[in-house]
């Protein structure tokens, strides 16, 4: 049980770090309001949750497979439109963009706040996702943890093959490899930028979507999870999609073994202790790209 805890979190940390490793690894933006992408589409589940038990009622037990393809779409539009409005301003200014991202942040929890209230909300799940199996006597394991994994993998799954099977997943490679090459090419380095951007924003809704079958969201609850979420690009490796994977489910089971022998607190303290030794002897990460400059 305590393994399929770590498997939980290994799937939300996962999907949370896809996201921001196509946005950090690919574009070198540090974006600290990433975490309020996921609760967007975390809301954006609670409102068709809504809208659907008040209004269409017959909808109710498929509409959740729905809601996590628009939950994807109003996250990437508005991390379009960020990128759009904000972000392209300041490409080569990492601090700039470090406190902008921070100020959009607290901008959206507060917005959150004042549309959602100070509470944490939970959609109404579809029966299907409720309920659990026993494989035997002593494991008790939930259909909706089961059903966050299988997301994430088919997620992980389509944009391995986005990235190295797609033209745009080339153009996005090119520009980080050469920007200057990619652009003499032929490339449109900026639509890529801003595509790409969006595309981790998506992501990050995706996550937003499978995290409402596991817990309550409130304005803060993407937050939560943004430290965790950088340890994981920085530790498996920037524009590493292997290396994320692996550092999700190693931080993941870590946390989830050792929060069961120690303190909740000192788990987390030795986990990160590790992060830090591993990172002081290489760097770079787990698996990192060979980028030109």
């Amino acid at each position: 049980m305590q393994s399929f805890a770590g498997f939980s979190l290994f799937s939300v940390l996962l999907l949370m770090a896809l996201g921001l490793a196509i946005i950090f690894g690919q574009m070198g933006v540090v974006n600290l309001a990433h975490g309020e992408f996921m609760a967007l589409g975390a809301y954006t589940v609670y409102l068709s949750s809504t809208v659907v038990h008040t209004y269409l009622p017959a909808l109710a037990p498929y509409y959740f497979v729905i809601a996590i393809v628009i939950a994807f779409l109003v996250a990437g539009l508005t991390g379009w439109l960020v990128e759009w409005s904000l972000i392209r301003f300041l490409y080569k200014r990492p601090l700039d963009t470090l406190l902008a991202t921070w100020g959009l942040s607290l901008i959206m929890q507060q917005s959150f706040r004042s549309i959602f209230g100070a509470r944490e909300v939970t959609p109404t799940l579809p029966e299907w996702l409720m309920g659990s199996f026993k494989p035997s006597e002593s494991i008790d394991i939930p259909i909706n943890g089961v059903f966050v994994m299988g997301l994430t993998l088919a997620l992980t799954l389509g944009i391995w093959l986005f990235m190295y099977r797609s033209r745009i997943g080339l153009q996005m490679r090119a520009t980080v490899q050469n920007r200057v090459m990619s652009g003499a090419a032929g490339i449109n380095t900026r639509l890529v930028d801003r595509f790409t951007f969006s595309l981790g924003c998506g992501i990050a809704g995706v996550a937003g979507a499978a995290f409402t079958t596991i817990g309550s969201t409130g304005p803060d609850s993407g937050s939560r999870y943004i430290v965790d979420t950088f340890l994981v690009v920085v530790f498996g490796g920037t524009a590493s999609l292997m290396g994320t994977i692996a550092s999700a489910f190693g931080i993941a089971q870590g946390q989830s073994i050792l929060e069961f022998f120690l303190k909740g607190t000192m788990g987390k303290v030795a986990v990160l202790m590790v992060i830090v030794l591993v990172l002081m002897i290489r760097p770079q990460g787990l698996f990192a790209s060979k980028i030109r400059s």
